[in-house]
């Protein structure tokens, strides 16, 4: 299983770890007007999966706002950032910060994108919420780009995702 660290201390990942390569599980998460969304598997579409910790952070609010300007630049791309916040907060942090260009969702009814992608932080402080990884799925539903942002209180590559969203949707 994967490890990161926050502030320099490792924290374990837990659930089944998803590479690039691998299909992308489809799974459930609820969207900030209650609505469920299904992300991962199949869809036609270039999919971005964002998993962040949460968007009450400066580092994750950072992270979301540039995402959604950069994907207005990249039409047809379906993106979601998937934290465990409530959907209440969510859609307020979306309308506070102008974020209409992704969907921001929530994995705190089952946890499972955490569990199915492995990116559900299993100790520590953190515990039982997502740590900051990127899936890139391509149309086909399997997963072509995968980071794990080492220090999870650190800004993930955008060059390298964004490069990978193009090519995906090529």
């Amino acid at each position: 299983m994967a490890t990161v660290t926050l502030k320099g201390n490792p924290v374990a990942l837990t659930g089944n770890e998803v590479n690039v390569g691998d299909a992308a599980p489809e799974v459930t998460v609820v969207a900030t007007d209650l609505s469920e969304k299904k992300v991962g598997g199949a869809k036609g579409v270039v999919q971005v999966l964002i998993s962040v910790p949460s968007l009450d952070t400066p580092v994750c609010a950072t992270e979301t706002r540039k995402f959604n300007e950069a994907v207005s630049q990249i039409p047809g791309v379906d993106v979601t950032v998937i934290s465990m916040d409530l959907p209440f907060a969510s859609k307020r942090f979306c309308s506070t910060e102008g974020i209409e260009n992704l969907t921001c969702a929530s994995d705190f009814r089952n946890k499972e994108f955490g569990q199915k992608y492995g990116v559900l932080i299993a100790e520590g402080p953190l515990a039982g919420i997502l740590a900051r990884v990127i899936f890139v799925v391509g149309k086909d539903g399997k997963v072509v780009y995968k980071q794990i942002v080492p220090e999870i209180t650190e800004e993930p590559n955008y060059d390298e995702v964004l490069e990978a969203v193009k090519k995906a949707n090529a």
